[in-house]
């Protein structure tokens, strides 16, 4: 295992070209400065990373631009020959992993040893859906009285894709794949707070030979890369990645349009417990479902729901396990918990630091910020509260988690639902019935029993309520990326009504 020494200086080979060149856009397979710029900065001591060029409605407008130019060749092309050539941008992800790892990390403050992972899934999702590739356009044979009906689907065209700050390379692929797959053109707007690996996706690209304009990068903010993406009418559909506020506002912005929207939102996620689990695993996977990736991602499990007569045993070893969590600088490879993205996240969790106390729930485990640089707050653990208070009830995006107690099974289905969001649910009993009854009453778009969040690929992936629209995964992705298409032939002599005889 590597050093924080080591990474450190393995970091600094890779970054050393961004503090010299700045990272610019990509458009029309051309590097592209512009005449402003932002600075992305390292969450771990505010550091410097890179100047990053600040692209607007011009810029935005050559992207659409060239994305439509190439869309007709890239559409035509064959599945079989787009699925070699996403295959080569997997093989160069790969290869590129250790670099992909370290720039995220220090980038977004992710502890790398999470950053390692996301990278080679990053390459499992060009993987999945290069092979899918060759069928996308398939349909179906549908016949009627009279007719056989053929359906097909087709690319809808130039897509945007606008990507969050959270492990933002993986989430990238999970979006770009299948719209490259599918035969769509791509606008790729990355999160400001975190831009450097969506350079190094589009740099991949290119170099593993995807034609000019079929991926395009541009860095910006959401109030005017963003909002120029999407209200531009060569962009026929987005896909989003982010909170639910700017979900409706990307809603908003591309209704003149009549944009195709995709969103994967914001979630308070409930974990309930009941007194027949497994308790160990229960409670292994209820640190781990909230403290990793340091509890900033939409599927985390951030409201506890324990049965009243395990509830003291399983919170007082819950404190005592929080408490011993390791936070430290993102490249150490012992670091469990790393710095929160940016001085403006960390002042909105710690927060919900006085509001709980002011609510009247008790802090059971940190609370507290580290002094010095970088943005670090202590994993958190909130006892003695109720459904009702925000902290039970706003996404905190953190690595906080709010303890809550049931009586039965009807009151933890009532706590679970009693939310805006309904992205995800996890359910530990031993009970087969009661897993089946539940889970089905359970108000969210995903439901993992006696696990954690576990990816299976050709699965739906989305939410309900404030969570979400739309499905990704499997073919899920094409049916949002592509247009179905049907064509009636009639089969022999059908009588067509006589008007005007």
């Amino acid at each position: 295992m590597t050093t924080l020494d080591e990474n450190i200086t393995r970091l600094k080979g890779h970054i050393a070209r961004f503090a010299r060149d700045g990272i610019v856009h990509m458009i029309g397979g051309a590097d592209v400065a512009g005449p402003d710029t932002f600075e992305t900065r390292a969450p771990a001591d505010g550091s410097l990373i890179a100047s990053v060029a600040r692209g607007g409605p011009a810029e935005i407008d050559a992207a659409a631009r060239a994305a439509t130019s190439a869309f007709p060749a890239w559409a035509a092309l064959p599945g079989a020959e787009r699925k070699a050539l996403l295959h080569r941008i997997a093989d160069a992800i790969v290869a590129r992993a250790d670099e992909i790892a370290l720039c995220e990390s220090w980038d977004s403050g992710q502890p790398l040893r999470f950053m390692a992972k996301a990278a080679l899934r990053g390459a499992e999702n060009f993987r999945f859906f290069a092979d899918r590739a060759p069928a996308a356009r398939d349909g179906q044979s549908l016949p009627s009285p009279g007719h056989m009906n053929i359906t097909g689907r087709s690319p809808i065209g130039p897509v945007g894709v606008i990507t969050p700050w959270n492990t933002p390379f993986m989430l990238s692929t999970w979006k770009i794949a299948p719209a490259l797959a599918a035969g769509c053109t791509v606008v790729h707007k990355p999160a400001e707070l975190s831009p450097l690996t969506a350079r190094i996706l589009a740099e991949i690209c290119r170099d593993a030979g995807l034609p000019d304009g079929v991926l395009n990068l541009v860095n910006g903010m959401g109030e005017d890369a963003g909002r120029a993406l999407t209200e531009h009418p060569a962009i026929r559909a987005i896909a989003f990645v982010g909170e639910s506020r700017t979900g409706t506002q990307i809603m908003k912005q591309g209704a003149d349009t009549l944009k195709r929207v995709h969103f994967e939102l914001g979630g308070k996620n409930p974990v309930i417990v009941f007194d027949d689990a497994d308790l160990d695993r229960a409670l292994d996977a209820v640190i781990f479902m909230i403290y990793s990736l340091n509890g900033e991602r939409c599927t985390s499990s951030s409201r506890l729901l324990v049965h009243d007569s395990i509830r003291p045993d399983f919170e007082r070893k819950l404190a005592e396990r929080v408490a011993r969590i390791r936070v430290g600088h993102p490249l150490d490879p012992a670091t469990e918990v790393g710095p929160l993205i940016a001085g403006v996240h960390h002042e909105k969790v710690r927060g919900y630091f006085d509001v709980a106390r002011a609510e009247g729930a008790h802090v059971a485990a940190g609370g507290t910020c580290a002094e010095g640089p970088g943005w670090y707050v202590a994993p958190t653990l909130f006892t003695g509260a109720t459904n009702a208070m925000r902290i039970a009830q706003e996404e905190i995006f953190g690595p906080v988690l709010t303890s809550i107690p049931f009586a039965d099974e009807a009151e933890a289905v009532a706590l679970a639902n009693d939310v805006d969001y309904g992205l995800a649910g996890y359910l530990w009993t031993n009970d087969l019935s009661r897993a089946m009854r539940v889970s089905d009453a359970m108000q969210a778009g995903m439901i993992w029993v006696n696990s954690e969040n576990v990816r299976h690929l050709p699965t739906p992936f989305g939410g309900v309520k404030a969570s979400g629209i739309g499905r990704d995964g499997g073919d899920w992705s094409f049916e949002f990326f592509m247009e179905q298409k049907n064509v009636a032939f009639a089969t022999g002599a059908h009588a067509i009504p006589r008007l005007g005889v």
